[in-house]
């Protein structure tokens, strides 16, 4: 691993950390929507519980990719930790929390999506004497998972909102890109909340973040981050880093 004179990581790690994060990036977001096409693929309707009694593939597989999304979105906010700290410490710290509060209530939400495996074995084996319940908890535990989701998608806004102005401020990427983050990850936290007031606008209002997530991703592999760290003023009151200099990456 190449290192500054100051002991921080040299441009090749920072090359190798962008590609990394701009791979999980693209994982993180082919992950989660290919968990839930498998779980569409499951009828919907009140005879949903027999069907994954049937043939609990799809739900499974499903979940197996909705997991593999909450650890790739933790690596992204720790990899990501390194990269802004010497920028503002609070916001990078603050990004990595929002990370993990997603990370954390994401997985909670496909414990969730798990338990219709037990429920409609028990409808099965308990036939229509408790049909009426085992239903009525299949659908608590989907509006659980649905509810998590959105829980998890304001924590992620709450802390990338502040994380990508740091980028814009600090020029890690290109100011355009992280003013999109900005906009993007913005509209994402309205849409959560309207959703869990009811209003059923959360899709249409994803949009932009997730696009954003796949141009983040693919930047990062090509690119990498800038070269040019100049931040005349950091958040937190860090130095600001030389416009020459490479990018100093904390350990």
């Amino acid at each position: 691993m190449q290192r500054t004179t100051h002991g921080h990581r040299g441009p090749d790690s920072n090359r190798t950390v962008a590609r990394i994060v701009g791979v999980l990036f693209l994982s993180a977001f082919f992950a989660y929507g290919g968990g839930s096409a498998l779980l569409a693929s499951i009828p919907e309707g009140a005879g949903h519980l027999s069907s994954i009694t049937t043939d609990a593939g799809p739900l499974r597989a499903g979940a197996i990719l909705m997991l593999l999304n909450s650890v790739v979105v933790a690596v992204i906010g720790v990899l990501l930790l390194g990269v802004a700290r010497p920028h503002g410490e609070g916001v990078a710290f603050g990004y990595l929390g929002a990370r993990l509060v997603e990370s954390v209530v994401l997985a909670v939400g496909v414990v969730f999506l798990l338990l219709q495996v037990p429920l409609g074995r028990e409808l099965q084996e308990s036939g229509t004497a408790a049909a009426a319940q085992l239903r009525t908890l299949s659908d608590l535990a989907i509006w659980g998972n649905a509810s998590a989701y959105q829980v998890a998608m304001i924590a992620l806004g709450i802390g990338s909102v502040p994380f990508w102005y740091l980028f814009y401020r600090a020029r890690l990427v290109p100011r355009l890109l992280a003013a999109w983050g900005i906009a993007g990850y913005g509209v994402f936290f309205a849409g959560s909340v309207a959703e869990l007031l009811g209003l059923e606008i959360g899709l249409l209002l994803s949009v932009p973040a997730g696009l954003f997530e796949v141009a983040i991703g693919i930047w990062l592999i090509v690119k990498g981050f800038s070269p040019r760290t100049t931040l005349a003023a950091s958040v937190d009151g860090a130095t600001p880093l030389p416009a020459d200099g490479p990018i100093a990456v904390a350990m």
